[in-house]
């Protein structure tokens, strides 16, 4: 069993294991006072690891006092609702645009059915509804308070239009979520563009926006922390670019959308394929894979009038 990730005395990584993928997602455990936080709790599949990794740092689910949530994605939240049914003390931070779909969460689930199909419960699980009183609304400007620990909260779309992101300054950790992609082991950052809010000129304004808090450290949920910031976020944007363009240039094909997303997805890997060790893409297929995000940027083109309509 590998070692705790830890970011400082107070601050860890818990590994959740994703499909049996170690390094896939990673959900921040923040210590305060006698309790802790936890950043993106991750699909409630994986809530025992998370219980395992929080044992293994001498605290079980009953600790956690806060679930702080970047944005609202299924391998990202939907373990919130079932760990304040066991947990009902514990506050639920979210953006003010996500928060009904935390409390009635069944538009999300319909939208996120139309994308998984009946691979659903297998790779999320329940999707429990986070009662109202345990949630508290964010907003760009916001901050949020764990006992000496404070947090500046900033409105990050272009992944998703509800996206935030935290920032400690006393620590120079900024919580990111998918803002920075995914960057698995020793790879480069890779985009994740699924639908259906994909902006890649929000995005981008959106890496400007974390760049300004001059982070030390930038902790993607996939997966860890980044110390070389500006590096990262320029090959992020190099690739996003290079995918939407791809992207574009396919929706002036006459074939199906599922087939255009498979050609996609096979360019993706062959480009990733020479630019990072062959561990690496295959981890990241097993976890995730580039075919969601073909329609994603498909969506975002079709939005702006450019390129054929749904094939």
């Amino acid at each position: 069993m590998n070692d705790i990730l830890r970011l400082d005395e107070r601050t860890f990584i818990a590994d959740l294991n994703f499909r049996q993928v170690p390094g896939a997602i990673g959900t921040g455990v923040i210590e305060y006072g006698d309790g802790i936080a936890v950043v993106d709790p991750g699909p409630t599949v994986c809530l025992s690891a998370l219980r395992s990794e929080l044992g293994r740092a001498g605290y079980s689910l009953a600790d956690i006092g806060a679930v702080l949530l970047t944005h609202i994605h299924l391998d990202h939240a939907t373990a919130a609702g079932t760990i304040v049914r066991e947990v009902p003390t514990a506050a639920v931070y979210v953006s003010s645009v996500g928060a009904p779909h935390m409390i009635s969460p069944q538009r999300l689930l319909a939208s996120a059915g139309r994308l998984y199909g009946n691979r659903m419960e297998a790779l999320w699980g329940e999707f429990a509804p986070v009662p109202e009183e345990s949630v508290v609304q964010i907003g760009d400007g916001s901050t949020v308070e764990l006992g000496d620990r404070r947090f500046e909260v900033a409105c990050t779309p272009g992944h998703a239009r509800h996206h935030v992101a935290f920032f400690e300054a006393a620590t120079g950790t900024a919580w990111v979520g998918d803002d920075a992609g995914i960057r698995m082991g020793d790879g480069g950052p890779i985009p994740v563009a699924p639908p259906p809010d994909i902006d890649v000129e929000a995005w981008e304004a959106t890496m400007a926006r974390i760049l300004g808090w001059r982070p030390d450290r930038i902790v993607p949920t996939h997966y860890g922390p980044v110390d070389a910031v500006k590096a990262h976020f320029d090959g992020l944007r190099t690739e996003l670019r290079t995918w939407a363009d791809r992207v574009r240039a396919s929706l002036s094909d006459t074939s199906p959308d599922s087939e255009r997303a498979a050609e996609f997805a096979a360019w993706a890997e062959g480009r990733l394929r020479t630019q990072m060790s062959n561990t690496v893409v295959d981890h990241y297929l097993r976890a995730f894979g580039p075919f969601d995000s073909w329609g994603g940027l498909a969506r975002y083109w079709r939005k702006r009038g450019t390129g054929q309509t749904k094939g």
